[in-house]
């Protein structure tokens, strides 16, 4: 697992603002950028995905850290759900959906794979931590869980 100094250090996070750059993009063209609604609630849930995991770490315990891993879940899925109806308004081509989606579902698979190690690692969180210089997270590299991905 990798070691977290601050939110900007998990794969998830990076993954998940990228993300929300691509929905603004798309969001922000043709007559998608028309359907207030749409448009904004697709914004708002895919940038929901990287603030909840930002929020999350920044409560410094592992049990807010994975209730709020799970509603950044929760908020992939409500994307995609969202994907769905930019396709079958005209806004997004077929091609465009399935990549959209695939990059939402490697993001909810990432942010699985965090919450099962914080579930079975025995680090309590940086509020337990006795040195505040020290990581969050430590043991295996990042690597080893992007593998599993």
């Amino acid at each position: 697992m990798a070691t977290f100094r601050s939110f900007e250090d998990i794969d998830s996070w990076n993954a998940a603002r990228q993300f929300a750059q691509r929905i603004y993009k798309i969001s922000s063209e043709g007559a998608f950028s028309k359907d207030y609604k749409l448009r904004d609630q697709i914004n708002g849930s895919s940038g929901s995905i990287m603030d909840n995991i930002a929020e999350g770490f920044e409560r410094g315990g592992n049990r807010e850290f994975i209730q709020f891993l799970s509603v950044a879940k929760g908020s992939a899925g409500e994307t995609r759900s969202q994907l769905y109806r930019a396709f079958d308004r005209g806004y997004i081509a077929e091609q465009e959906l399935e990549s959209l989606k695939e990059e939402a579902l490697k993001i909810s698979r990432q942010i699985s794979a965090l919450m099962t190690y914080l579930r079975n690692s025995d680090l309590k969180g940086t509020k337990f931590v006795k040195e505040p210089d020290e990581p969050y997270l430590s043991g295996s590299s990042n690597q080893t869980l992007n593998q599993k991905l």
